[in-house]
């Protein structure tokens, strides 16, 4: 057998542990063609008795190369090669409710921190519970990592928690999975309340805020809504909350507060048309912060958690395993929309 002659040759050279002797003969047969895609390895019994290693040390060597993507365990009949990608340190599966703007900021900087070793497959849930249950469901075991963003429903808890906690990171939005899971999230209600809290001097310069808002198809927390409803309550503001914006029909004397980015840039598309001045004629406040909206018509106000930051912690999370539960803080951006 040409692997175990790979594990002898590599046992002589007296440099590696024997977890690293069985994870590197392996890879050094898939690399040279001796074991093929669809190749099933040496049971654990068997590699016991021709190896003589102890079957944990056999089993965490098999483990490595799962998380590797290079092979995966079907149930009661072994192990088999899923991939000849022997250069990945380490499959990652990335799941988001869709590209938008600033998920591209989190998602570049999470590959660029964790460079080419790293293989990142992304995949979109659209904010749709069968989407979502059939996606975890396909993905689970097959990856070393799991950076979610996870859909704000109690439904999709245990699907989330048949992951080992040690390979899950949530991102973005926060589920509680229980203490011994890690997530990187951002807070909405409260701070979406104390940001507009902020803006009431500019707020008050104009008849009307509108709140553009709709769950089903542009993923928006609740949170966002609720801060909305309290603060023009509390601070008696003429507002109101509309599901989608109906082309050339701007107010002025208006204040639009905007999170869907295609409802912005057909708002701005018809505030250029009819020649609007934004921050005099009507306001803008958006969500999300990205580069266009820092230089698009003046700048448009935003408020917006640091994504590049938030890539950075998930990528050291998919390095080093050390458990993180944390908030990331939300900005301001002040600019001339308002």
């Amino acid at each position: 057998m040409v692997l175990l002659n790979r594990i002898l040759e590599l046992q002589d050279s007296h440099l590696l542990s024997k977890h690293e002797i069985l994870v590197q003969s392996v890879i050094d047969s898939i690399a040279e063609g001796d074991l093929l895609v669809g190749d099933k390895l040496p049971s654990i019994n068997k590699m016991v008795r021709n190896v003589g290693y102890a079957r944990k040390t056999i089993v965490r060597a098999y483990e490595e190369l799962k998380d590797r993507g290079l092979v995966e365990s079907k149930n009661k009949q072994g192990y088999f090669v899923i991939s000849q990608e022997t250069g990945v340190m380490l499959r990652v599966a990335l799941l988001l409710f869709a590209f938008q703007s600033f998920q591209e900021d989190f998602y570049n900087t999470l590959r660029n921190e964790l460079g080419k070793k790293y293989q990142v497959d992304v995949f979109f849930h659209h904010n749709n519970l069968s989407i979502f249950e059939t996606i975890i469901s396909n993905i689970k075991g097959k990856y070393g990592m799991y950076v979610i963003a996870p859909i704000q429903d109690n439904a999709v808890i245990p699907m989330l928690q048949s992951i080992p906690p040690n390979k899950l990171i949530l991102v973005d939005r926060y589920l509680d999975l229980g203490p011994e899971y890690s997530f990187i999230a951002q807070e909405f209600e409260n701070s979406t309340y104390n940001k507009l809290v902020k803006l009431l001097p500019e707020i008050r310069k104009y008849e009307h805020i509108v709140l553009f808002f709709n769950t089903k198809t542009d993923y928006s927390p609740l949170g966002i809504r609720n801060a909305f409803e309290r603060f023009i309550q509390d601070y008696d503001i003429r507002g109101s909350i509309e599901e989608a914006y109906m082309p050339e029909t701007l107010k002025k004397n208006t204040l639009y507060f905007i999170k869907n980015d295609s409802i912005l840039w057909k708002f701005l598309k018809d505030c250029s048309r009819g020649q609007c001045i934004l921050g005099k004629d009507l306001g803008i406040l958006s969500y999300d912060d990205n580069v266009l909206k820092e230089i698009i018509m003046g700048g448009i106000t935003t408020m917006s958690t640091d994504f590049k930051e938030m890539g950075k912690m998930a990528a050291k999370f998919v390095k080093e395993g050390t458990p993180i539960r944390t908030i990331i803080p939300t900005d301001l951006l002040r600019r001339h929309s308002l």
